[in-house]
């Protein structure tokens, strides 16, 4: 197993709020006290003579979401990925193959919460290899290319591989790419609005090449999703406030909320 895989599966199988650091590919868990070092990591992990327990360590997250991005191949998945996690942009990238993650920590009503972003293949010969990651996810990012009217055309596809692949009640949104090349424009913004509000989620214009609206679009779909997770929790009994910690962006050109 490579040394990222084995840190997701630690990860995943920690408990809530327990943050894994990347050296620690090895990990063995009890139910009630979340993630341990292995004895094969113990003697990296001793401090003054004492093991260093990795609950005594500060905590890098509240909440841990698994977002998905689905689309055609070319609409600009993996660019949108790389400019939200590493604020990076390059032309040259290649299709993807099968599936790929990346990884990024940000604040959402004062929480902290870490993203497992995950880039799929759009070619018709991965589907069955990408639609196995919708049932875990709890939110997808649906995305067409504004200068390419047949990949807008194949969002009906997507939703409906959703329906039959995710589960229900995952939140999800639909990002209009490559806003930036105006020129080229087939398909309008009402006509994405439209369709966003037709299926009832959240609708943006985005530019992974000139950075509009990444950033604000993977927040909001973090924030909804917390906002129903507290919701849930609430409606179990326990009482639950959030409170906004960060200052409100004015929206860009792009940007429909």
């Amino acid at each position: 197993m490579r040394s990222r895989d084995s840190r997701l599966l630690c990860e995943e199988m920690a408990a809530p709020g327990v943050y894994i650091p990347s050296q620690f590919t090895l990990c063995s868990f009890t139910p009630s006290n979340g993630a341990h070092a292995s004895p094969s990591l113990q003697k990296d992990l001793t401090l003054n003579g004492r093991y260093a327990d990795l609950r005594t360590m500060a905590k890098k997250y509240d909440f841990l979401f698994k977002l998905l991005l689905i689309g055609d191949s070319g609409v600009g998945k993996t660019c949108l990925i790389i400019r939200f996690a590493e604020d990076n942009f390059n032309s040259t990238y290649i299709s993807t193959i099968g599936i790929d993650f990346k990884v990024k920590t940000i604040e959402v009503e004062g929480k902290k919460v870490k993203l497992q972003v995950w880039d799929t293949a759009g070619q018709e010969r991965f589907k069955t290899i990408t639609t196995a990651y919708y049932r875990g996810a709890m939110g997808i990012i649906l995305v067409y290319d504004i200068t390419d009217e047949k990949s807008f055309e194949n969002i009906q596809n997507w939703m409906k591989s959703i329906r039959e692949n995710a589960s229900a009640g995952v939140s999800r949104m639909l990002l209009g790419n490559k806003c930036d090349i105006e020129a080229k424009r087939k398909v309008s913004k009402e006509m994405g609005e439209k369709l966003a509000k037709d299926h009832g989620i959240r609708f943006f214009e985005t530019s992974a090449k000139s950075s509009i609206n990444v950033e604000e679009s993977f927040v909001a779909l973090a924030r909804d999703i917390l906002m129903k997770s507290s919701m849930k929790q609430g409606s179990a009994g326990r009482e639950v406030r959030l409170t906004s910690t960060t200052p409100e962006k004015k929206p860009s050109k792009c940007l429909l909320l």
